[in-house]
């Protein structure tokens, strides 16, 4: 069964784990948007395992989803980031126990809010040994990106109306600034959560989507070789 219970530092936390076919590869924790583990965010941990990968979804909001902008807000306010943090690790921590894991670490993968998380559990999670962000939202400041262990890579549109390019380069400069190895593209013309077949905003772009996801998977397999 896909959906699964895993354990944190602070009890059980549910989540949806895709497996390789082959059984063995890589890992990598899949950090959700804010409208909540839906059937996108499982979906990419499916074509995960497609690519030869473990992929775990926590579920941070413990089973609720939303398509109300509003109610998604509230629900990322609402997140206790020490409560975050134990669920990203844990997820970690389970991938690695998992037999036929491979690899010198778990990777981070998130989208929109799960983007700004990605980097967060990069900066906090002990096996996170490398971090994609996908249009970066932090709404509980910043984790010191000093503890950043591995290469960063970041996907960031020109007309992303929540995230602006000043606010891309912003952070790339930041990451830079505090010794982190970090490769940020920039799409040209792509809004706000262009990778996400399903979004709402009507800013899905299925070239730049496949083009990122390229980058990504590449990414991932060179850092947790």
């Amino acid at each position: 069964m896909p959906d699964i219970e895993f354990t944190t530092s602070a009890g059980t936390t549910p989540g949806y784990l895709a497996v390789p076919e082959s059984g063995r590869g890589p890992a990598t924790i899949v950090l959700q948007e804010w409208w909540g583990l839906d059937d996108h965010i499982r979906g990419i941990c499916d074509r995960f395992a497609a690519e030869g990968f473990f992929a775990l979804a926590p579920d941070l909001f413990r089973g609720e989803t939303t398509t109300e902008p509003s109610e998604a807000e509230q629900k990322m306010m609402a997140l206790s980031m020490d409560q975050v943090e134990k669920d990203m690790c844990g997820a970690a921590d389970h991938l690695a126990s998992q037999e036929g894991v491979e690899g010198s670490g778990i990777g981070s993968v998130g989208f929109c809010l799960g983007g700004g998380l990605s980097i967060w559990a990069a900066a906090t999670c002990p096996r996170i040994t490398a971090a994609v962000t996908y249009y970066y939202v932090m709404p509980h400041g910043k984790p010191d990106f000093s503890k950043i262990k591995g290469p960063v890579l970041g996907h960031f549109g020109t007309a992303d109306e929540f995230i602006p390019v000043e606010a891309a380069k912003q952070l790339e400069s930041e990451l830079r600034e505090a010794g982190v190895d970090v490769t940020f593209y920039l799409y040209e013309g792509n809004g706000h959560a262009f990778f996400n077949d399903t979004n709402r905003l009507g800013t899905y772009d299925p070239q730049a989507a496949e083009i990122s996801w390229q980058r990504t998977v590449s990414f991932l397999r060179d850092a947790l070789a």
